[in-house]
């Protein structure tokens, strides 16, 4: 969540290092390892997650969620007929409802179901998702009628959403949290899902270590062999890309669970403790303030309109440092600020929960 807020509050778009950018198209930086680790870990939570043993507590979650991306993507105009209809919780809030009503079901609360068959059947599912995900974008023709197109126009994910969603993408043409992309991002929230079951196995934490490590090593590894064939690709969420990131993320895990769990490091966790328990109230508080900073107006000596993120940059951080280093430091302060209110509501026990 802190990566999140940083990567998306520069303070001038045009001055910006490369690792806080996505790749252009095919490629992976360490700005497109955010959405997937956040997916990762929302399939993990899930294992842990009381309100997992009732479906209906699992829907009325996902449409939470999907109604909170799509006030976000209306605010603050809420032109409803150009308001884009995919988005980052959306993607979210459908990831969830899919993998959290696969867990229920190959894992129903208080059924005899062992959790290494359980695994087996999540992962098979999984697998089923990520080939059959890629057997569509390169059998299935795209815009021009040939196969195998990866383009960002001329995919046939990119079809089907200007079909279904004509007018409500994020670009005119193609969208990053489009329908058909989101298949393997279920599939990266269900290889969290695994994670997490072995995190519950009775072991000792040392076999627990070595298997999220071991695990992630090993469907990393895949994912960047799949790649030669079918490129890390963040906007098209590829297969390959799917297995890589969540392959990274099985390996941060592993370094949390020997750092906090294991070595009980917690004192050095309580900052991200406190931006992560209100995850989606940082999310959403990230949004609004982004948007209302574009929509503030504020009129110059010389008469002039500016937004009140522009006039803020430009006054109290341009002046400090380098363009690099100044948008840098404006992104770090968003963090700063939004990190006091929701320390403030941590102290007085406010969670907004889904």
């Amino acid at each position: 969540m802190a990566a999140m807020v940083i990567v998306n509050n520069p303070g001038d778009w045009g001055t910006v290092y490369a690792p806080l950018l996505h790749a252009e198209w095919h490629g992976c930086t360490p700005t497109d390892l955010v959405f997937p680790f956040f997916l990762f870990i929302v399939g993990v939570s899930i294992t842990l997650s009381r309100k997992t043993a009732h479906v209906s507590s699992i829907v009325r979650r996902a449409a939470v969620l999907v109604l909170l991306g799509w006030f976000l993507a209306a605010f603050p105009r809420f032109d409803i007929a150009h308001m884009r209809i995919p988005g980052v919780l959306q993607r979210i809030g459908l990831c969830y409802l899919v993998s959290a009503l696969v867990f229920v079901r190959v894992m129903p609360p208080g059924g005899r179901v062992g959790v290494g068959r359980a695994a087996r059947r999540i992962a098979l599912i999984a697998l089923v998702a990520l080939v059959g995900y890629w057997s569509i974008l390169m059998m299935v023709p795209g815009e021009t009628g040939a196969t195998g197109d990866l383009s960002p126009e001329g995919n046939v994910g990119a079809v089907i959403d200007r079909a279904l969603m004509g007018g409500h993408l994020w670009k005119p043409r193609w969208d990053p949290e489009g329908l058909l992309s989101t298949i393997p991002a279920i599939g990266t929230t269900l290889l969290g899902l695994l994670a997490g079951l072995w995190l519950r196995v009775s072991a000792p934490g040392v076999a627990r270590l070595r298997g999220l490590v071991l695990g992630g090593a090993v469907v990393a590894a895949l994912g960047l062999a799949w790649s030669l064939v079918f490129p890390l690709n963040k906007n098209l969420w590829t297969s390959s890309y799917a297995m890589y990131t969540a392959g990274l993320a099985s390996l941060l895990l592993g370094a949390c669970y020997l750092m906090i769990d294991m070595r009980g490091w917690r004192r050095a966790a309580y900052p991200l403790i406190v931006l992560g328990t209100n995850a989606i109230a940082l999310f959403v508080l990230s949004g609004l303030l982004t948007k209302l900073s574009i929509v503030w107006k504020v009129t110059l000596d010389d008469g002039s309109v500016v937004s009140w993120r522009t006039w803020v940059y430009a006054s109290f951080f341009a002046p400090l440092a380098s363009p690099y280093n100044a948008s840098l430091l404006y992104a770090l302060a968003n963090l700063g600020f939004l990190y006091v209110v929701l320390w403030a509501m941590y102290k007085r026990g406010i969670f907004l929960k889904v």
